[in-house]
């Protein structure tokens, strides 16, 4: 049984951020999703949906270690961008300047709908409590009935995924213990054994912290 794991990364962001567990988002990707198979099931893709802030040095250059390390690891990164809006207020009439996410849904759906007109998995994990995802699940049960389809909502978001659950007709809550369990090392180290990149110190864990078993 082939397996695909699809994972919208401002939905799993924002949940680790609520948790207030910063060292929690250097999470390797690969391996949770590793985690996710069942005996005898094969990992064969790992897709992370993003973008970067560009106008939040700070972020952006967190980020961007980050991405280096999924793609270091084996997960297909696709970012896409934020548009700049200018927000009025309608009672003073004050603007300011605000930033919205762009093409990050569809570049999500579109990858998940390709993925399984081509066959490459028997059975999708959706890691996301996002119900803008639900039309390309329904779609995929539709048109491909025999692919099987998984919901890994992130923590934190399992009640407020009920839509996408009931699409999927199964699903389960990804845990912070779970997430804590695969962590990147501090230094990531290519095949020739060259750094490609460090943790941010922003994602240092607490003192005394070690992985739980």
């Amino acid at each position: 049984m082939r397996v695909a794991c699809y994972i919208d990364g401002f939905n799993f962001y924002h949940s680790l951020d609520d948790l207030n567990k910063p060292h929690l988002k250097w999470v390797d990707l690969w391996s949770l999703s590793k985690s996710l198979c069942r005996p005898g099931e094969t990992l064969e893709k790992v897709a992370y949906f993003s973008a970067f802030a560009t106008w939040r040095p700070d972020a952006y250059a967190r980020h961007r270690q980050y991405v280096a390390a999924l793609k270091n690891s084996g997960v297909e990164c696709h970012m896409a961008r934020f548009s700049e809006q200018t927000a009025r207020c309608n009672k003073c009439g004050s603007t300011w300047k605000r930033h919205e996410e762009k093409e990050t849904d569809v570049h999500f759906s579109l990858t998940f709908l390709e993925d399984a007109i081509d066959d490459v998995f028997d059975r999708a994990i959706v890691i996301s409590a996002d119900g803008d995802h639900i039309p390309a699940i329904r779609k995929i049960k539709t048109r491909l009935p025999r692919k099987q389809l998984f919901a890994a909502t992130p923590p934190g978001r399992h009640k407020s995924a009920r839509g996408i659950l009931a699409v999927c007709h199964s699903g389960m809550e990804i845990t912070a213990g779970r997430v804590a369990r695969h962590l990147f090392p501090q230094t990531i180290l290519d095949a020739a054994g060259q750094t490609v990149t460090t943790r941010p110190a922003g994602y240092d864990p607490p003192p005394g912290w070690t992985t739980p078993p």
